[in-house]
C-alpha cells in the first residue's frame, strides 16, 4: 500500500465520521432514552423500517429483471432506456416527489384513472411512502446487480445451454448464484437508500404521524421545535444503519469469497 495514499484517506474517513462524533458529543445523553422511546419517535421508527422493507422487496421484484434486461440485451431500445433507469440517482429527491405527485395525483395521468376506475388515492397515504421510497432506490439495485451480472459474463450460460438448460432454468441456477453478492449489495443500499429518503416523500406523501411520517421526517420536523430531540432522532437513525450495514456486509463479504 503506497503511503501517500494514506493522508487522503484518513481525510476521508475524517470527513464521514467527525460529524457524527459531533453530533454524538452534542447529544444530552440524559435525556436520550426519553426522546428515542416517545410515541412519535417508535411510531416513525416503526414506518420507516416497514416501508423501507417493503420498497426494497419491490426493487427486488422489479429491478431484478430490470438489471438482467440492461445487462443481457442488445437492443437499441434498452441502450436508450438506461439513461432513463439512472434519472433518479442525478434528480433532487424533492423533483422525484414532485413528478409522482403530477403522474398520481388526482390531477395527474394516472391518478385520474386510479380515482376514476378503482376509487383509489395514491398521494398522501402509506402507498405514497412506499413508493417514493422505490422511485429513489430502484436505481441502486438495478447499477449494483447490473455490474454483478456484467462481470459474470455470459460463458456459464452459454454452456448450460449446450447442455439442453433452458434460458430461465440457466439464469436460476446459474446466473443468479454467480451474482448473488452483487444482489446483496444493492439490496442493502436500496434499503439504506429507502430508510435516509426525505424529499421525495415529503413531496409526495406528506407527514402524517402514523401514516407518511417516516424517521428523517420526523427529524426535520423536530429539527424547527426541539434540537435535542433532532439529535437523538438522528442517533437513532445512524444506530439503524450501522446495524443494517453490520448485518448485510459480512455476508457479502463471504459470497465474494
Amino acid at each position: 500500500m503506497p503511503v501517500a495514499l494514506w493522508v487522503p484517506a484518513v481525510l476521508a474517513f475524517a470527513l464521514i465520521a467527525l460529524p457524527v462524533v459531533g453530533m454524538i458529543v452534542r447529544a444530552d445523553l440524559a435525556e436520550l432514552p426519553a426522546l428515542i422511546t416517545s410515541e412519535s419517535a417508535v411510531a416513525a421508527l416503526k414506518l420507516s423500517l416497514e416501508t423501507g422493507a417493503l420498497s426494497t422487496l419491490i426493487c427486488l421484484l422489479l429491478g431484478g429483471p430490470l438489471a438482467a434486461v440492461l445487462a443481457r440485451s442488445r437492443s437499441v431500445v434498452v441502450r436508450w432506456a438506461r439513461p432513463v433507469v439512472l434519472l433518479p440517482l442525478v434528480l433532487p429527491p424533492v423533483v422525484g416527489g414532485l413528478a409522482l405527485l403530477y403522474t398520481l395525483g388526482r390531477t395527474g395521468p394516472a391518478g385520474k384513472l386510479l380515482d376514476l376506475w378503482f376509487g383509489v388515492t395514491v398521494p398522501f397515504t402509506t402507498a405514497a411512502v412506499v413508493l417514493a421510497q422505490t422511485f429513489v432506490s430502484l436505481p441502486f439495485l438495478v447499477v449494483s446487480l447490473e455490474g454483478a451480472l456484467r462481470t459474470a459474463g455470459e460463458r456459464y450460460e452459454t454452456v448450460a445451454a449446450t447442455l439442453g438448460a433452458s434460458p430461465f432454468t440457466a439464469f436460476r441456477r446459474v446466473t443468479v448464484p454467480l451474482v448473488l453478492p452483487g444482489l446483496g449489495s444493492g439490496l442493502v443500499l436500496a434499503f439504506a437508500r429507502a430508510l435516509g429518503e426525505f424529499g421525495a416523500t415529503v413531496s409526495f406523501a406528506g407527514s402524517l404521524q402514523g401514516t407518511t411520517q417516516t424517521l428523517p421526517l420526523l427529524v426535520y420536523q423536530q429539527r424547527e421545535v426541539d434540537t435535542d430531540g433532532a439529535i437523538a432522532l438522528s442517533l437513532m437513525l445512524v444506530v439503524v444503519a450501522v446495524v443494517v450495514i453490520a448485518v448485510a456486509r459480512p455476508r457479502a463479504a463471504e459470497g465474494l469469497r
